[in-house]
Order: C-alpha cells, then sequence, then structure tokens
C-alpha cells in the first residue's frame, strides 16, 4: 500500500492552531512520527487563505524536510499555488492533486510532464461529482486523454474515484467499487486512492467503518490511501490484506513490520 499520511493539514483543528501560532516543534514531530510509521509520501496541506498559503506551505515544508526525507504530498485545491511550491520540494513526490474541473490539468500535467512527480486525480469535472459509475468514468477517460497529451504515464497517476459518505448511499460502496474494478481492468498498472475517513463521515465508531472498507477496496484495487499512519490497527489490517491477497512474499512484510511496531506492539 502506497501511505500518504493525512497528518500535517491545516484543517485539523490542532495542526490549525500550530500554523496560526508557528508551533514548529508540533509540526516536525508530525512529520517524524508518519516516518516511522512507514508512510511513502507526508500530505502537507496549510488550509490558509490563498494570499498565504504559498508562504505558509513553504514554513511547513521546510520543518518536515528539516527532520525527515520521505517525500512530499503538497497539497492544495490551487493548481497555481501547487505549481509554486513544487520548487521547494527536496526531491519529488506527489502532487495533491488535479482533476478536470477548470485548468487543472492544463496547468499541472505541463509542469510535472518530464519529471517523476506522481499525482492525484479526483473523477470530477466541472458539472460537480458525477453520481453514478458511467459519468465517473466518462470523467476518467476525459483524463486520461490529458495524460496521454502530456505524456504522462498511467503508473505516475493516483486516481482518486471519490470516496463518500457511507450513510447517504443506497447501495452501500457498489458504486465506488465498480468505478475502482472497471479503472484496474483498463489500466493495471495505474493507481487507485482516496481518502480512507471520508467513508465514515457521521457514523459512530468511524475507525471499525475505516478499516473494514480500506480491506473491501483493496480487493478492488486500492493500492494508496490517505489516512492516519498512526493507527495502528489500521496499518496491521493492510499489512495483513497485502499478504491475503499474495502481494508480500512469504508474509515478509508483515513481518518485518511487526516486529518495528507499526502495529500488534509499541515499540
Amino acid at each position: 500500500m502506497i501511505v500518504i499520511g493525512e497528518k500535517i493539514n491545516g484543517s485539523i483543528p490542532s495542526v490549525g492552531k500550530a500554523i496560526a501560532e508557528k508551533n514548529e516543534e508540533l509540526i516536525k514531530d508530525l512529520a517524524r512520527k508518519q516516518t516511522e510509521a512507514n508512510s511513502t509520501y507526508i500530505d502537507v496541506c496549510a488550509s490558509v487563505e490563498e494570499d498565504i498559503e504559498v508562504e505558509t506551505m513553504k514554513w511547513l515544508l521546510d520543518l518536515v524536510q528539516g527532520v525527515t526525507d520521505t517525500p512530499i504530498a503538497v497539497d492544495s485545491p490551487s493548481p497555481d499555488v501547487i505549481v509554486k511550491c513544487l520548487p521547494f520540494c527536496k526531491k519529488e513526490g506527489l502532487v495533491n492533486s488535479v482533476s478536470m474541473e477548470g485548468d487543472k490539468v492544463d496547468k499541472i500535467f505541463p509542469v510535472i510532464a518530464d519529471t517523476n512527480w506522481e499525482v492525484v486525480a479526483l473523477l470530477c469535472d466541472d458539472t460537480g461529482i458525477p453520481q453514478t459509475a458511467e459519468k465517473r468514468l466518462s470523467v476518467f477517460a476525459d483524463l486520461m486523454k490529458k495524460a496521454e497529451e502530456y505524456h504522462i504515464d498511467p503508473s505516475r497517476i493516483h486516481i482518486d474515484p471519490l470516496i463518500e459518505m457511507l450513510c447517504t448511499s443506497e447501495d452501500g460502496i457498489k458504486m465506488v467499487v465498480d468505478v475502482m474494478t472497471e479503472i484496474k481492468r483498463q489500466y493495471p498498472t495505474i493507481h487507485i486512492t482516496g481518502a480512507v475517513s471520508n467513508i465514515s463521515f457521521n457514523l459512530p465508531a468511524r475507525r471499525i467503518v475505516n478499516m473494514a472498507f480500506t480491506v473491501l477496496a483493496m480487493n478492488s484495487g486500492l493500492d494508496s490511501a490517505i489516512f492516519d499512519p498512526l493507527n495502528a490497527d489500521l496499518m496491521g489490517l493492510i499489512y495483513a490484506t497485502e499478504a491475503l491477497l499474495g502481494q508480500d512474499d512469504y508474509c515478509m512484510e508483515y513481518i518485518s513490520a511487526y516486529r518495528e511496531g507499526i502495529f500488534g506492539q509499541k515499540k
């Protein structure tokens, strides 16, 4: 599983407070802990007004990169902010994110075309979030035409099929599973990602729902996810599921993660 650690996000009250107060130690501690939990990328999202977003992102990126070599997922709803922040990164990582809304793709894809930057792509467009699998797959087709135009290999793309609240769904996760399955059928090397915690909004015991969804989604192609890597129970389930799906030869990754204290025991 490609783990995109979600903890450094200004929309989280404690992190928003740390950003406002320039609490460097809290940010650095979150970066260290997510690295120790085997995060593939550390997502950095300022969640501040756009006129101060670039300078805030630079401050955050400098702090994170001062304590870890883990690549950054540069996270902003503004393509202009993302493009300005990429040079602040010491190594190529992940752009979070693009979609078919407005000119996001045409601003970001040319910048990352001849690089090793990977990118999260959401299946929405100027009409909003499509409500059927067919419409989301239509947006996906448009997105992949753009990727081909800019020579961005599918293996560099993390498709977010848009995970929505389970409590408002009439058919559970069937629709999103159908989308993931078809995407993987068309492009076996593409990644499928998403914000795992979206599934459990407005439900009690959210951790249980998040974990159940992750296991089921991995069986349908989810191989990249944005979540809390400090959730040891979820990390354990991910390693176990990979082994059960035949993605972990002789369970070596599972055993190694257990020994490192990623799950199942305290360090």
